[in-house]
């Protein structure tokens, strides 16, 4: 099959681009880790250190993924055939492709805890229930062997459904109706928030500036989270970026996307923490915030059933327009690379995704399956979909340092020129700058973060 005969689906508009590629980023992790990690970390001090991280490693990734994705027009293997044709560069994009099918196996299996959760609260189980027993639904549904492996293929079916209608017709046509009612949904939690009796020190949790915290560990986790936050090095930006115009800004594009991912996090914070310490609960991060403590929250709160079914639908929004753009990386790469068409191509990617995420979720309960990985200074022993998270973290950055050196060393400078101002019609002032961050500070920093996740440094 030769696909250079073939016209390749793209985004329509500039909205569409925003809201897939922010759709993208934001994601599950900005609604239950970069708030509390934000207050544990001095508040308004980790922010700022966090948005000097954006811009060190976040933005100037991102825009190297946008650019190879737009100038090779292609998948995110196809990208690296193209522009290094008989380089082992592409290399980088099957570690992109594995990444994101890694990820989505288990990002699948905690989607259906949110949508499980969509359920209980729309029939108000959480009602009357103890904190203690609210633990304990939660355990009940993660060691459940069938319960989360079928809400688990209900998100994989409502993911597939949406790549099989292509870019302008699935992805895009979504997104721009899921993005505006995910801001919707979360300005109304944050407006229920901070107007609760004792919000005030939710909001001091989150933007005091507290610099005496800003410890070795902290700036760490702005740089892990950075880089994390903005779905970089498994291939999503790349391949969205492949769908870009040629006529927009992409430098505008992934400061754009930046900004809504940095904007929901923090909007995320005001909903949570501020209702959180009303009630005078101790803060968590992880699952436990968002499936037992809050929880709990809305049930001394004025009105906690609707605000219940909002926080959830939240979630299950935030993480169905991540999913669908890291079924679409494994997708893209079939239909182009293989020739397979755009329907098989998403069945078989989903079905095959959707079955190692099941034998995931069941090492939760009766199958005992662990693998030993070393991280943070010592060999750990985890059950299966546990490893296969911390993999994951060991495997985005050295996708990103891939990219990024892609960029500044094997690209030619006059097509990285080309593509970031749209062929001589768009002025730019940045393009050293950038290339300077590509080939050096962006790679050195993201090899001091997965040193320091590998061996546990601080």
């Amino acid at each position: 099959m030769d696909n250079n005969n073939v016209q390749r689906d793209g985004f329509t508009s500039k909205f569409g681009i925003i809201a897939a590629a922010a759709g993208s980023a934001i994601g599950l992790g900005n609604i239950w880790k970069f708030p509390y990690i934000t207050g544990v970390y001095g508040g308004a001090a980790f922010i700022l250190v966090y948005l000097i991280c954006i811009a060190i490693i976040g933005l100037p990734v991102m825009l190297s993924e946008f650019l190879i994705g737009r100038r090779a027009q292609a998948n995110a293997v196809g990208s690296f055939k193209k522009i290094a044709p008989g380089t082992p560069w592409y290399l980088a994009g099957w570690l992109g492709l594995a990444a994101a099918a890694v990820i989505l196996s288990f990002y699948g299996v905690v989607a259906g805890w949110t949508l499980d959760y969509v359920f209980k609260a729309v029939t108000n189980q959480f009602s009357g229930m103890t904190p203690d027993e609210l633990g304990g639904a939660f355990g009940g549904l993660i060691t459940s062997p069938l319960r989360p492996i079928l809400w688990q293929l209900v998100f994989m079916a409502l993911t597939a459904g949406v790549v099989l209608g292509g870019i302008k017709d699935g992805i895009e046509r979504y997104t721009k109706i899921l993005m505006p009612l995910l801001l919707v949904i979360i300005v109304v939690l944050d407006i229920r928030a901070i107007t609760l009796p004792g919000a005030s020190e939710g909001i001091k949790f989150l933007f005091s500036p507290d610099f005496s915290k800003l410890s070795g560990a902290a700036v760490m986790s702005a740089l892990g989270h950075a880089f994390f936050s903005l779905s970089l090095g498994m291939g999503t930006m790349i391949t969205y970026g492949s769908y870009i115009g040629k006529k927009e800004n992409l430098g505008t594009t992934a400061l754009q996307v930046t900004i809504a991912d940095t904007l929901i996090a923090l909007l995320a914070g005001l909903a949570i923490f501020p209702a959180v310490f009303a009630f005078g609960i101790e803060p968590g991060a992880g699952p436990g915030l968002v499936f037992i403590t809050l929880p709990n929250v809305f049930n001394m709160m004025p009105g906690g059933y609707i605000f219940a079914i909002m926080f959830f639908v939240l979630l299950a929004v935030a993480a169905l327009t991540s999913s669908v753009s890291i079924l679409e990386v494994v997708v893209a790469y079939f239909a182009e690379e293989k020739g397979i068409s755009r329907k098989s191509a998403t069945i078989w990617a989903a079905t095959g995704i959707a079955v190692l995420g099941a034998f995931e979720s069941l090492t939760y309960s009766v199958v005992d399956f662990t693998l030993p990985l070393y991280k943070g200074g010592e060999v750990l022993t985890l059950p299966f979909m546990d490893w296969m998270i911390e993999l994951s973290d060991l495997m985005l950055p050295i996708g990103g340092l891939f990219i990024s050196l892609f960029v500044g060393f094997k690209m030619l400078r006059s097509d990285v020129e080309d593509e970031v101002t749209n062929g001589g019609e768009v002025k730019v002032g940045y393009l050293g700058a950038f290339l300077f961050l590509a080939k050096f500070v962006a790679p050195v920093a993201i090899i001091i973060a997965f040193l320091n996740m590998l061996f546990g440094w601080l």
